[in-house]
């Protein structure tokens, strides 16, 4: 190699570190950014909707003299500056405060409660995954036949229908009329004293235990809720599989595959999908955090005993703290899984790594 392609060759390296050294600062002010914003928002809905958090905490009938203490005791008698510093300060060291419901901190229930939250979103990921990814292609290779439309007819009804309908339906047919499945809750009152859980993720729990009929019963639960989330998720990652085979199919590669005399199958399975994947890993994993942050109405209709009912409920009893605390962690946690999509695609498309 001669001294002048060494120093080209030299060149292109630091271009391809600054650009890489750019794009992550980019992305650590986008993060940040929006982690503030969250900030901003729910501090602000805190001090605007119309309940006193110190009459809450200390109750109507407490004495002037209390209620005064108390609010000074929450900082809550200096100016608005001062009160969102202190905010910014508290939630950074992951003090909510306590929760008035349940008299713990708030960081502590939130533990208690999202794993339960995660293991249902998880389930229903999957099921929308696997389900939706074979729908999704079938309706792109089949583009304007009886089983496209069928397919996104699916898609439709997954959009538009209420999920707190659908629920409600689910169980009159499957618990109420079928008894395919337990009554709303997460265990049965049977197992709730003689399974100990590990980690708060009971189905792994249960299975490490080698409890089956825990794990049975712990299923018979789940099912429902997680079939109801997973036909949502469904609905979104076949619509997005199609959208993006039918990108695929209409390439010149697959046009000089099929003159090689490659299989459809492998054309379809093998070239087309796996450049299809690489935006569908964003997918599933928006469709994720979607399930993350949006199933409270799951959560309520089935009384499945996590985060979203947890704020539900803390909401209903004004308990600002807990309700203030589980929209962070929520926030934060959709914030955290965009990021980690977004890397995963630069990772898998090389494309994307010098934008």
């Amino acid at each position: 190699m001669t001294l002048s392609d060494s120093s080209v060759v030299t060149r292109r390296n630091r271009r391809r570190a600054s650009s890489a050294a750019m794009g992550f600062l980019r992305f650590a002010v986008t993060a940040l950014t929006t982690i503030f914003g969250l900030l901003v928002v729910t501090f602000f809905i805190g001090r605007v909707i119309p309940i006193d958090p110190v009459l809450a905490i200390v109750g109507d009938r407490a004495p002037a003299h209390v209620v005064e203490r108390t609010r000074i005791e929450l900082g809550l008698n200096l100016p608005l500056y001062q009160q969102f510093f202190f905010y910014v300060k508290q939630a950074l060291t992951g003090n909510f405060g306590t929760s008035v419901l349940t008299t713990n901190p708030v960081l502590e229930d939130i533990r208690r409660v999202f794993p339960a939250t995660i293991e249902l979103a998880t389930i229903g990921t999957l099921i929308g995954s696997i389900l939706g990814i074979p729908l999704g292609v079938l309706a792109a290779v089949k583009r304007g036949s009886i089983a496209d439309q069928i397919v996104r007819i699916i898609g439709l009804i997954g959009y538009s229908v209420p999920i707190f309908w659908l629920g409600l339906l689910a169980l009159v047919v499957f618990y109420a009329q079928l008894r395919l499945v337990a009554y709303p809750g997460r265990i049965d009152v049977v197992y709730e004293y003689t399974f100990t859980p590990m980690t708060g993720f009971f189905l792994f729990d249960a299975i490490v235990q080698r409890q089956w009929d825990v794990v049975w019963d712990l299923w018979r639960h789940i099912a429902l809720p997680g079939a109801l989330l997973g036909y949502f998720s469904l609905a979104y990652i076949s619509r997005m599989t199609r959208s993006f085979m039918l990108t695929e199919l209409s390439q010149e590669y697959i046009v000089a595959a099929r003159a090689k005399g490659l299989s459809e199958t492998r054309i379809i399975w093998f070239h087309a999908l796996r450049n299809a994947a690489v935006p569908l890993v964003t997918v599933i994993a928006l469709s994720y955090a979607g399930l993350l942050e949006g199933s409270v109405l799951t959560e309520t209709i089935f009384s499945w005993p996590g985060l979203g009912l947890y704020i539900t409920n803390s909401l209903q009893n004004a308990d600002m703290n807990a309700v203030l605390g589980g929209t962070l962690v929520i926030g934060a946690v959709f914030v955290g899984i965009n990021i980690f999509s977004d890397l995963l695609y630069r990772t898998l498309d090389p494309r994307t790594r010098s934008r």
